[in-house]
């Protein structure tokens, strides 16, 4: 079997005919042999063969993989943001209110949280193409649920489940990616990364909105299933069929074993250093009779762990989430918080002692995993915090319609599309302490530029204040996601790409719900410009939090860009 050394290329140093692989799998899936002993090979499985042979022996194939991931990405988030502007057209449709609606939007998130960590565990067990796949047939069919919801129950059941498939696409899509690079070029695809996260919503809103004004929100989603089949046959054909470290070690010839570019005999397990390191050093490990039975992926999974670390980020953002309309203050609302807190200390306990642990607790004394996740959360809090006050000042303070005042704010996540992919290129150069705290504080300079505000603003200064807020995060996100990534073991990326996420919603909500608390609590009432520049001081003091974790970042070490790094099996 081939192996890839590099960024993605495979070796030459063992010669494989492709019809040697179809022939492989065509037996073992019982295609069947013939009479006379031929084998019967289904032409799409040949084509695709033929295909990604082709494209996995690209000296850019990690790029290929890069590709493939966004554009299924864009296929499922293009709708994200345009589908909140459909909610009073969907109510009156549906005869329902659109407060009862908003469930469309706060239930993905609970249900994301949910699903998050046992779906992005299940990758790493059973492979993060599989687990990709599995995500995009869900968002098609959350998608003609969706399409074809005849009330609000059936719709609000659908989004949650789009909150399901979200966790699987997106852990399954970060790990593919993370898994494809090197840890020196991970900070440069996470910059394409983050434009595609900010750059899909945009487009859907300047696409979309039309096609709701003009054709109804339900023909919007009905022309998502042409992106997601395209996504889904590109995936298919890209993406290595066997994406697990540990495939590497299975799926390979009789006659030898290969881990990460060396040859071991058969039997030898493990890393170097283990059984086939003793073996190299003449130890002659024990003998056994057989291969060990596999252990289910079923029973490998944390289903304790799992349970407790999902009971916790859920009902916190749960608490988040009512915290506004019952008071942070009030009875419920703490009780709510403090049930998280009681399941996060139950995750914590259960994972010392669990065999296999769901999040290994030494992350956790990592810096450079504890910190990136920790700017990561402040930035965003910030961040989508200013984002959703911004329409809310602009039409009740300075009289803008809801039309202009969409328009003005699409600066924000423009600005992030753009700078994001130049920054993991930068961060290369710069390293990623640096970046982290750079836009850390661009973004706390673009928090006081709104407290500054008066009666009447230029439209250049609000710009100017949205554009700072859309470079700061674009500048940071990618060496946030890349730093934390890569004290993770290769094993690990698809839980661990959960865990990003989760944060990163965390972070979101808090900044959502705090912000607008400040902002609607405060002396002057909603209205008030004073509240609305309290509001965006609180969020200038968590970004300067922000930048206080990046200061505690270690650049990624760049030795070189000829060493070999863990294979990707190509068939």
């Amino acid at each position: 079997m081939s192996r890839v050394e590099g960024p993605g290329r495979p070796a030459d140093d063992r010669k494989f005919d492709a019809g040697e692989v179809i022939d492989a799998e065509a037996m073992l899936s019982g295609t069947g042999a013939g009479a006379e002993g031929g084998i019967v090979v289904p032409w799409p499985l040949l084509f695709r063969h033929r295909i990604h042979r082709r494209v996995a022996r690209s000296e850019r194939y990690q790029w290929w993989v890069l590709w493939t991931v966004l554009a299924g990405l864009l296929s499922v988030n293009i709708t994200f943001t345009v589908f909140v502007v459909a909610l009073p057209q969907v109510a009156q449709q549906l005869h329902t209110s659109v407060s009862t609606l908003t469930w469309t939007s706060t239930g993905p998130l609970l249900a994301f949280g949910v699903a998050a960590p046992i779906l992005g565990k299940l990758g790493d067990l059973r492979g993060y193409r599989r687990l990709y796949l599995w995500g995009l047939s869900g968002a098609a069919l959350s998608v003609v649920l969706t399409a074809s919801a005849p009330t609000a129950g059936v719709l609000i059941g659908a989004r949650l489940f789009d909150g399901v498939q979200g966790a699987a696409t997106g852990a399954a899509s970060m790990a593919l990616v993370l898994q494809a690079f090197s840890h020196e070029d991970r900070v440069k695809a996470m910059g394409w990364w983050a434009l595609v996260g900010a750059g899909g919503p945009v487009l859907g809103v300047t696409i979309g909105a039309p096609i709701i004004q003009y054709f109804g929100w339900r023909v919007l989603f009905w022309g998502e299933l042409p992106l997601m089949a395209m996504a889904a046959v590109l995936a298919v054909v890209v993406l290595p069929a066997h994406d697990r470290p540990e495939a590497s070690t299975t799926d390979v010839a009789p006659a030898e074993e290969v881990d990460t570019g060396q040859v071991r005999p058969v039997g030898s397990v493990g890393p170097v250093g283990s059984v086939a390191g003793t073996a190299a050093a003449g130890q002659v490990p024990e003998q056994h009779s057989g291969p060990a039975a596999p252990v289910s992926p079923w029973r490998q999974l944390d289903w304790v762990g799992s349970a407790t670390l999902s009971t916790s980020v859920t009902l916190g953002l749960l608490a988040l989430n009512v915290a506004p309309s019952w008071g942070f203050a009030a009875p419920p609302t703490l009780a709510v918080f403090a049930l998280s807190l009681v399941a996060g200390v139950v995750f914590v306990l259960h994972e010392r002692r669990a065999p296999r642990p769901l999040i290994p607790l030494r992350y956790f004394r990592m810096r450079n995993f504890v910190f990136p996740l920790g700017a990561r959360a402040f930035t965003n809090f910030s961040y989508m915090g200013g984002f959703f006050l911004f329409p809310i000042l602009m039409e009740r303070v300075y009289g803008y319609s809801e039309t202009r005042a969409g328009l003005v704010s699409t600066a924000r996540p423009l600005m992030f599309s753009i700078v994001a992919p130049i920054a993991g290129y930068a961060a290369v150069k710069v390293g990623e302490r640096f970046s982290i705290v750079a836009g850390a504080l661009t973004l706390t300079a673009s928090m006081l530029v709104f407290t500054q505000l008066g009666a009447q603003p230029s439209l250049a200064v609000i710009l100017v204040a949205l554009a700072l807020s859309g470079v700061g995060n674009g500048i940071s996100t990618p060496s946030t996601a890349s730093s934390a990534s890569n004290e993770v073991a290769p094993d690990e990326l698809g839980v661990m790409s959960a865990a990003q996420q989760l944060i990163t919603q965390i972070g979101i909500v808090a900044g959502i719900q705090v912000m607008v608390t400040v902002q609607a609590s405060g002396h002057g009432g909603v209205g008030s410009l004073a509240s609305f520049h309290r509001a965006y001081a609180v969020g200038a003091v968590v970004a300067v939090l922000a930048a206080i974790c990046g200061f505690f970042v270690r650049n990624t070490p760049r030795t070189g860009r000829d060493q070999v790094i863990p294979e990707v099996p190509v068939g």
